[in-house]
């Protein structure tokens, strides 16, 4: 086997399915019986869409979910006003995706969980990993049942409370957001409409939320408690929170899918790789859920961990490209923990930060710019949509391949080449790697064959 990847989540499952479209043998191990039944990462940014988009799910994940509706505030059973959830972002041909998408987390799940199986993937559910243990060839995975598992490469993807991060002894540093309790539960309710999104401010901070799920008949519950407060997870004890602080009566809500409760807190792991063995996803960083960037981050540590574990595994690149993994997304994830932080606690505003379409790794080793100054898009920037010759970029760029714009490929195995260059992007010539970001940048090809020989494609 060439990967074990452990826990089923969207960190995951896209990972999964990255490898699998690139020939690569992996499987997906989960502790849990089934997917994850909740709604709880529910916000989809404008850049996951983009990956989902490359990865051939976008539009079922798009059918799965719908808008966010405005926040719709209420006090003593009156609605005072209404205020948009997001700041607008304008939409240009190099963005196609401005706005975040409601899907509940499990549906999320279901979509990526029949992609995996469309492109041959397995996912073993009721498999507990009790421990691991690597040498010189490979990575032995040890399961409650007494089995055991071998891959050339393990992937920690199994949470904040990941046992793999704390089998190889990596620390996690962190910070608590908000002392108070949270809850935070899927529920059948009547009583309200779901065109808004119903808050219901109360004393000291504390309040409930009702947001209607888009894509099912349910509502999600959020509520943050009063200090001290031990969150009552049954339907009797979410009655009693909704009749509490709105209007509507204990009875309105009708049925209980799923609750959870938790303390707001950040986490970075210490590092993301420790020889064979990945962390990715919350087992390597662990957010608040305000600005909706946990499941995000994750899913993107996934793509970009996938095509370089693709491309060791069957392209012959060096393995040194694995530790590329670490350098640019542990300090892609640190930002992001200062940004939900900041979101959370009133000081950044849900729109343009949050919609990751800014993110980029500049300051990698794998950004080669060779230009001396360059003007408009760099080495290291997400390379946004476009149309060239009558061919829209995303387009080209989908599948797990590299993309070179504005000259001829010569030749070049898994390169697919575009003679000309968008005017958005600037004068140059631009390597795209498979994750959708610039790799090298040059006035010309001159360079480019040993930028390629460094990846594994000469």
């Amino acid at each position: 086997m060439d990967v074990l990847i452990v826990g089923a989540g969207p960190t995951g499952l896209t990972l999964g399915i990255d490898l699998a479209r690139r020939g690569a043998e992996a499987l997906v191990v989960e502790r849990a019986e089934g997917l994850f039944p909740g709604s709880r990462g529910k916000g989809l940014q404008p850049r996951t869409l983009e990956v989902f988009d490359d990865l051939g799910v976008v539009d079922e994940v798009r059918a799965a979910g719908g808008p966010y509706p405005a926040r719709m505030i209420w006090r003593n059973g009156e609605r005072t006003g209404e205020q948009p959830m997001f700041d607008a972002i304008e939409a240009d041909e190099g963005a196609p995706y401005t706005e975040p998408l409601m899907v509940a987390q499990w549906r999320t799940q279901e979509v990526l969980y029949g992609r995996l199986a469309e492109l041959g993937g397995a996912v073993s559910f009721g498999r507990e990993v009790t421990g691991v243990g690597q040498d010189t060839d490979g990575v032995t995975v040890r399961f409650a049942d007494g089995t055991t598992a071998r891959a050339r490469y393990a992937v920690a993807a199994d949470g904040g409370r990941s046992v793999v991060r704390r089998a190889l002894g990596v620390g996690i540093t962190g910070e608590t957001v908000d002392p108070a309790p949270f809850l935070v539960a899927d529920i059948g309710l009547t009583g309200l409409d779901r065109d808004h999104w119903h808050t219901f401010p109360g004393a000291d901070d504390t309040g409930v939320a009702l947001c209607p799920l888009a894509g099912t008949d349910d509502f999600q519950l959020q509520a943050r408690l009063a200090p001290g407060t031990e969150p009552d997870l049954s339907l009797d004890g979410v009655r009693k929170l909704v009749a509490a602080y709105t209007h509507l009566d204990a009875a309105d809500v009708t049925r209980l899918r799923w609750a959870s409760d938790f303390r707001p807190r950040t986490g970075l792991a210490d590092r993301f790789r420790v020889g064979r063995v990945f962390l990715a996803g919350d087992a390597a960083h662990v957010h608040s859920p305000a600005g909706g960037q946990g499941l995000n981050t994750s899913v993107q540590d996934a793509y970009n961990l996938g095509w370089k574990l693709g491309a060791v595994l069957r392209s012959g690149a060096p393995d040194s490209l694995l530790d590329t993994y670490e350098e640019e997304r542990r300090a892609n994830a640190a930002a992001m923990l200062d940004l939900s932080t900041g979101v959370h606690r009133g000081e950044v505003r849900r729109g343009k930060a949050t919609g990751q379409l800014g993110l980029g790794y500049r300051e990698s080793s794998l950004s080669v710019e060779t230009r001396g100054e360059p003007a408009g898009l760099r080495a290291g920037d997400r390379a946004p949509d476009g149309t060239v010759s009558g061919v829209r970029l995303f387009d080209a760029f989908r599948g797990p391949h590299w993309t070179l714009l504005g000259a001829e490929a010569s030749g070049v195995t898994g390169v697919r080449a575009l003679p000309a260059v968008p005017e958005s992007y600037g004068p140059g010539v631009f390597l795209v790697r498979p994750d959708g970001y610039v790799g090298w940048a040059g006035d010309t090809t001159a360079g480019l064959d040993a930028y390629l020989t460094r990846v594994g494609h000469r």
